[in-house]
């Protein structure tokens, strides 16, 4: 059977209510990001303003701005520091697209689609180089080393990826070390960037908050590949299977899986353009096999792992809204 499209709890906080304590200064993040970026070159320039308006949620830099405000001692500094972190995470996305192809990117066009491959990827390492230009002139050299190590992991998680040669063989241990490298580790740089510029104390409490949010995040977000509708996503339904990419709740259904229920898994990673009727058989097969079920405890389990950290904090409006934000991860229906 195919699941219902998922529906989001009225318990979960929203994302607004999230940045509450940093709204003001989230604000001012936008406006740091259009000053570093700013370029004397028109072709830049057009790349630029479609990126702004790309850039989404603002998820990591509230991050960084809650992290830096939970000791209630914020320094001015973490404003551009969030910014920075959010010009990592587009240069990733920028990056990404153009490795996949990918056309559409919360509904609007990619910069590979609308420009080049080769503007997308020289527009990537735009964003890059503005990030350590901000920070070598900030003289951040804490902040530099824990953002050089996040980019680092991602970028050694990515080529792992497009290197593995048998898609279906990839582990439980492989798919953490995966989204620990390229997820978690820059949620985790995003949360101890914050405690560098005003909670200084909880510097490795909320390092360790960010890896284990930045677990359930993404776990979540591989269980709306199964679960959620375009109208969710702003990508299609088992887009991940489409890209024959193995995530968890696959990785649980094919332990013990044999017979004519793993000839069509097989048959589906062997179709280089699959249709929508082997898609949803195998989300038949893996909600059947227990696997979205599985993926939701493992999610469950991070959660409870970031909530710990947050034992370690002194309690706060900023300590509140990181918790919420662990809710809100798991939650991704909106």
């Amino acid at each position: 059977m195919t699941p219902a499209p998922a529906t989001r709890s009225p318990l979960t906080p929203a994302l607004s209510e999230i940045q509450a304590p940093v709204r003001e200064r989230l604000e001012l993040v936008a406006r740091e990001l259009h000053r570093i970026v700013a370029a004397d070159f028109p072709l830049i320039d057009e790349v630029n303003g479609h990126l702004m308006l790309m850039k989404g949620k603002m998820f990591r830099p509230t991050l960084t701005l809650l992290a830096s405000a939970v000791a209630e001692r914020p320094d001015p500094r973490a404003v551009t520091l969030a910014a920075v972190v959010e010009l990592v995470h587009l240069a990733t996305l920028v990056h990404d697209d153009s490795v996949d192809h990918s056309a559409l990117r919360r509904g609007m066009p990619t910069i590979n689609s609308l420009f080049s491959h080769q503007v997308s990827v020289i527009m990537g390492d735009f964003l890059y180089s503005r990030a350590v230009v901000e920070l070598v002139r900030g003289g951040d050299l804490d902040v530099l080393r824990v953002l050089a190590d996040a980019t680092n992991a991602m970028t050694v998680g990515e080529m792992r990826q497009l290197t593995s040669l048998d898609a279906l063989q990839f582990s439980e241990q492989d798919y953490e070390d995966l989204i620990r490298a390229k997820t978690a580790s820059l949620l985790s740089a995003a949360c101890e960037i914050g405690a560098l510029s005003g909670a200084r104390e909880y510097r490795m409490a909320l390092a360790r908050y960010g890896e284990r949010l930045g677990m359930a995040f993404q776990v979540a977000d591989d269980l709306l590949d199964y679960t959620a509708d375009e109208s969710v996503t702003g990508k299609p339904c088992g887009l991940d299977l489409r890209e024959h990419k193995v995530t968890l709740p696959l990785i649980h259904a094919l332990r013990g899986l044999g017979g004519v229920a793993r000839a069509e898994v097989d048959a589906l990673f062997e179709d280089a353009e699959p249709d929508d009727a082997r898609i949803h058989r195998v989300i038949e097969i893996v909600t059947d096999r227990g696997g979205l079920d599985y993926a939701r405890e493992r999610g469950l389990d991070y959660a409870r792992e970031a909530e710990t950290a947050l034992g370690e904090l002194p309690d706060s409006a900023a300590t509140a809204a990181l918790r919420d934000a662990i809710a809100y991860a798991l939650d991704r229906s909106q």
